[in-house]
């Protein structure tokens, strides 16, 4: 389900004195299947932009459309809203901060149960649900309270209240704000499942360059309502002026690369940097090798 953003612009308060331009002019188009991160610091206008993709906002001028669906035109009526949000999931920052049902059962139903489905469906659903995101479905899990879980697991669950769903695209603000290594490294692995397993369309809000450099396919880069930069992470962070001037870092394994090339070390292929550990290590290694075969034990060029 791509999602495709047409000269969208948004004031909020339009009219009145307090009024605040939040996007300008923004286009893109996010593919079928692709993991995207729109990045940028408090108040660029990501968090305005992924409220398009389901309806929550309104283009003051422009167009977005979702699915074949124009969110502009069609969706101002209840019925339409309704079908776009069953195609667009939206996560909040924070989201375990909504839940609010006695039991985790009841908390990831309650979805489902407003689309008014058999009770057998929504029992399938909550399981289904549990099951992606890596937590327990049995009766015991399902009876106890969400507010008696660690903060990794009640963020699942309240990501698990959202797939119940089943939404073709998942958008997610800040997914791993708040959380421990552990937990980050269980969000990750949750989304990365769900990708393989059910080809969902994710959409990122973040300024981690860490978590973008792990997840996205593809980087939009917002500042001042702007978009200033779009690409795959490789190409992205190659332009690091650009990055500062949108008041961001590469992501460490960036800087690394780019540190390594200004050292003479030949990391990967120019427009191919590795952004992983488990790539950049290998590629190092490589460089150094070759390196130390070029000078000899010796230290003299061989």
């Amino acid at each position: 389900m791509s999602i495709v953003v047409e000269h969208l612009s948004y004031i909020y308060n339009l009219g009145a004195p307090q009024e605040h331009v939040a996007l300008r002019d923004v286009s893109l188009t996010i593919p079928d299947g692709v993991c995207a991160a729109i990045i940028g610091v408090t108040g660029s206008g990501k968090s305005t932009l992924t409220q398009h993709f389901n309806g929550l906002l309104l283009p003051t001028s422009g167009r977005v459309i979702v699915d074949g669906l124009d969110v502009t035109a069609k969706t101002t009526r209840p019925e339409h809203l309704l079908e776009l949000r069953r195609r667009v999931g939206l996560l909040f920052q924070f989201p375990e901060a909504q839940l609010f049902a006695p039991t985790i059962a009841d908390d990831v139903a309650f979805g489902p149960r407003q689309l008014r489905l058999k009770d057998k469906v929504v029992k399938e659903r909550v399981r289904w649900a549990l099951n992606a995101v890596a937590l327990p479905t049995d009766t015991e899990f399902l009876a106890r309270s969400p507010f008696a879980l660690s903060g990794g697991q009640r963020r699942r669950v309240a990501l698990a209240g959202v797939l119940a769903m089943r939404p073709l695209t998942l958008a997610l603000d800040e997914p791993s704000a708040g959380l421990d290594a552990e937990a980050r490294e269980e969000i990750y692995a949750c989304l990365d499942d769900l990708r393989a397993r059910e080809g969902v369309t994710l959409v990122i809000v973040s300024h981690d360059m860490s978590e973008v450099a792990h997840l996205a396919d593809v980087i939009f880069a917002l500042a001042g309502g702007e978009l200033k930069l779009s690409g795959p992470p490789e190409e992205v962070f190659k332009r690091t002026d650009e990055i500062l001037a949108c008041g961001l870092l590469p992501p460490p394994l960036a800087q690394t690369v780019a540190l390594a090339r200004e050292h003479g070390l030949n990391v990967g292929a120019a427009s191919d940097a590795p952004l992983t550990p488990d790539a950049l290590a290998p590629a190092l290694a490589a460089s150094l090798g070759a390196e130390h075969a070029e000078y000899g034990l010796n230290g003299h060029r061989t």
